[in-house]
């Protein structure tokens, strides 16, 4: 059986999918992208804050499922530019205990929703 999960504090979908379904107890967070869910507006120009806004919108959806990122077993990153991923990974660790990370890989792509920097998606076990 699957469950939706949703909340207003992560951005709404722009396509046929949700932010998040959990099977199980596993949850399944679709790709976030630094998008401000309050205002819709993307933030942009500095990788470290696009890469902060996507992790506090996986954060909200973690929250809404009742997990935090401790739960989280597997991410994946997506980003424009491979020479972005040491300030990607500096933020990106700020929310992992290192002793306790995800699994994880990080992939350069040719484009991105919006045509973002950066996309961050994760595989959460209760």
């Amino acid at each position: 059986m699957k469950k939706i999960i949703t909340t207003k504090k992560a951005p709404a979908p722009i396509g046929p999918y949700n932010q998040a379904v959990l099977s199980g107890n596993t949850l399944y967070i679709s790709g976030q992208i630094p998008m401000n869910p309050g205002t819709g507006n993307l933030i942009e120009g500095d990788i470290k804050a696009e890469t902060k806004q996507s992790m506090e919108n996986l954060k909200a959806i973690l929250n809404e499922a009742g997990m935090t990122f401790e739960n989280v077993v597997k991410a994946s990153i997506f980003v424009k530019d491979m020479h972005q991923f040491n300030a990607i990974n500096e933020v990106y660790a700020s929310y992992f205990n290192t002793d306790t990370a995800p699994a994880r890989e990080t992939v350069e792509v040719a484009n991105l929703p919006k045509f973002v920097n950066v996309e961050i998606s994760m595989i959460a076990v209760n």
